[in-house]
């Protein structure tokens, strides 16, 4: 499993090296929408997977493949957070704020964002207790929701004055 990590971690940081240079070639707002996007489906085929599992014998090779299916999904779903959700939230933050409230709204954002890690990390259990596959069910809702909400309310940034970004939401 050490060797699954490692590569996990070697690829969490390559995507996110990459985003970087995406996010000032493709945009900021196309990546959140794509990264969500992407973590969506990942997340869907967890669930699915899981779901498969109650159903059939554990005893099966199917039963393996699901096994292998649902971690795949779940390291899929760590690049797509790396290739978007990590770090363009943080780039647009910069972006959107105007000066004069940008620390206070940034400290706000990132409590938000402690806040809401720490109530995932409390809860996962818990859900996962209830059902594996309805667990990643709800985590799928979530990222269709973020995908969304950036399609419909969050601006593009990307070679953007200040004033330009506040016109999209007059």
């Amino acid at each position: 499993m050490c060797v699954v990590g490692s590569a996990l971690s070697a690829a969490q940081v390559l995507a996110t090296i990459l985003t970087l240079w995406l996010a000032d070639k493709s945009g900021r707002r196309l990546l959140l929408i794509v990264s969500s996007s992407a973590m969506a489906l990942s997340l869907l085929v967890v669930s699915i997977s899981f779901y498969l599992k109650e159903c059939i014998s554990p005893d099966s090779d199917l039963y393996a493949t699901l096994s292998l299916v649902s971690v795949a999904g779940v390291v899929v779903m760590v690049i797509a957070f790396s290739l978007g959700l990590g770090a363009m939230p943080w780039i647009i933050m910069s972006e959107i704020l105007p000066i004069n409230i940008k620390g206070l709204a940034g400290s706000f954002a990132t409590l938000a964002n402690w806040f809401f890690s720490w109530l995932v990390t409390l809860t996962a259990n818990l859900l996962l207790d209830w059902s594996s596959g309805g667990t990643f069910t709800i985590y799928t809702a979530v990222c269709v929701f973020t995908a969304g909400f950036v399609a419909i309310w969050v601006p593009e940034t990307k070679g953007k004055t200040l004033e330009e970004i506040q016109q999209f939401f007059r």
